[in-house]
């Protein structure tokens, strides 16, 4: 007989037909490759599992001690990452802040295999949110400084004052201070409430070198700018600052016109690497979460939370989402998350402090509405890029990690139950190439615990370390925006 032709969707072959046993063959062969198909793509699937890399436990010395909730927590603090050291590996930072947790006034500095590097200062307590230090190698030498605020000797004063802080640059490998200056622009600032407690400090290329040499932090109204050399180059007061209609708390660092220059977003307005508004508008309430990013065919576009917005250097709305499906805009994240969709796409936490978010394609089409797992707080998702670059990233929140469309990936098995309280009580998470092979990990810390957490995808090839290489999602990691 004539060979029949067989299709099975991707399968194709021919069978010859020749009697009872081919013709069951004819049936079972398609059956057993399909089978094997599947359970194939079902194995690649798995692949990047997330196993444990490293538990990083802190020093008993470097822990401080609180009650919170009637139970006694021995915590370490707030954390950064950097290669302090100079050796091509990522390290750790400490740190803690007296009264009030907005001056720091201990900080220490360990290898990822927990060895002890230096420590500085003593005391403090819990900082009131991820604050005023940066790790960053801001003069090139390969080796990461140690960019704060930090307390002078005397009485901490109050949360509302900064009078008795001083801004320095110290040396990664020892925590010596290399500069110091105590500017008007920052020591007179005051302030308290909400928009008040996020001195975030970030790095910025204002003056168009080859690398990011300068900083920048919010206090309140006020956006200050600084050299590596301590110099004030700008300050600009922000127009809005009441909740609900204030600015975002923590601004967003990048080059949105391709000058070479970096630019700040902060949701109501777009400054330029002179401090010079390029435009300024009142746009959705609860502006909480802002960004730089390659948004439209690449383009650089400005991403503000507040009802969802997407806006040009020059102020035009390229996208706006709506009050209706972005109530209250809690926190935006771009990357190009789905494999099927042309990236990149937003995912924004869309109703406040709750576990609702949405997918939004670079068109505007919001493509998947999803619940996540609870956190503490109903903050911290973070974009990681589990598979490495040119792969569709995974989206973090409280020990879990997510596809795009709403699928949960898998859990971070080993997490203890968060401790602490509401707001900072959760996993924190810096996304990070810590085993330098081109994917992503997650480096995951409660400031109420003395662990940190390192995963990574199975299948870790320790032969293809290249070493660890920081970029701005990793100095200027977003946490609790």
């Amino acid at each position: 007989m004539d060979g029949d032709d067989h299709s099975w969707g991707f399968l194709s072959y021919p069978l010859q037909q020749t009697g009872t046993l081919a013709t069951a063959m004819n049936r079972l062969v398609p059956l057993f490759i399909l089978c094997v198909a599947v359970f194939a793509a079902h194995a690649r699937g798995r692949d990047g599992a997330p196993i444990s890399y490293r538990v990083v436990r802190v020093p008993d010395a470097w822990l401080a001690t609180a009650e919170v909730g009637g139970s006694q927590l021995r915590f370490a603090g707030d954390m950064r990452l950097g290669d302090l050291n100079g050796d091509g590996a990522a390290d750790l930072l400490i740190y803690r802040s007296a009264e009030g947790g907005f001056k720091p006034c201990f900080m220490a500095a360990l290898t990822v295999d927990a060895k002890p590097l230096w420590q500085i200062g003593s005391g403090g307590g819990q900082p009131v949110r991820p604050g005023s230090v940066l790790v960053h190698d801001i003069d090139g030498d390969g080796a990461a400084e140690v960019i704060c605020f930090f307390l002078k000797d005397g009485p901490a004063g109050t949360p509302e004052d900064l009078k008795n802080v001083v801004v320095q640059v110290r040396d990664g490998r020892t925590g010596q201070v290399l500069r110091e200056a105590a500017p008007p622009e920052i020591t007179q600032r005051r302030g308290k409430g909400a928009n008040w407690v996020h001195h975030r400090i970030q790095a910025a290329n204002f003056r168009g070198r080859p690398r990011a040499q300068d900083f920048v932090v919010k206090l309140g109204d006020t956006v200050v700018a600084f050299t590596d050399g301590l110099m004030v180059l700008w300050t600009y007061r922000v127009k809005w600052n009441k909740y609900g209609t204030h600015s975002a708390y923590i601004p967003a660092v990048g080059d949105i016109d391709g000058d070479g220059r970096d630019d700040v977003v902060g949701g109501y307005y777009l400054l330029n690497h002179k401090g010079e508004s390029r435009w300024e508008k009142q746009l959705g309430k609860h502006m909480d979460s802002v960004a730089i990013a390659p948004w439209d065919d690449g383009r650089m576009r400005a991403i503000c939370s507040g009802y969802g917005h997407v806006v040009s250097a020059d102020g035009k709305v390229i996208l706006k989402l709506g009050e209706k499906i972005v109530p209250h805009g809690q926190e935006a994240r771009i990357a190009d998350f789905l494999p099927d969709s042309p990236g990149p796409e937003m995912i924004i936490r869309c109703n406040g402090h709750k576990p609702d978010v949405i997918t939004v394609a670079n068109t505007g089409v919001v493509l998947h509405r999803f619940v996540l797992n609870d956190s503490p707080n109903h903050t911290g998702i973070e974009a990681i890029h589990w598979f490495g670059a040119g792969e569709p990233a995974l989206l973090y929140n409280g020990g879990v990690l997510w596809h795009g469309d709403g699928r949960k990936f898998a859990e971070l098995s080993g997490l203890p139950k968060p401790v602490g309280d509401r707001k900072m009580g959760w996993y924190h998470c810096i996304p990070a190439d810590v085993c330098g092979d081109a994917r992503e990990e997650v480096v995951i810390y409660n400031p109420w615990d003395s662990r940190i957490w390192i995963y990574t995808a199975a299948g870790l090839n320790a032969s293809a370390y290249k070493g660890y290489k920081a970029g701005p999602r990793q100095y200027n990691v977003r946490l609790m925006d």
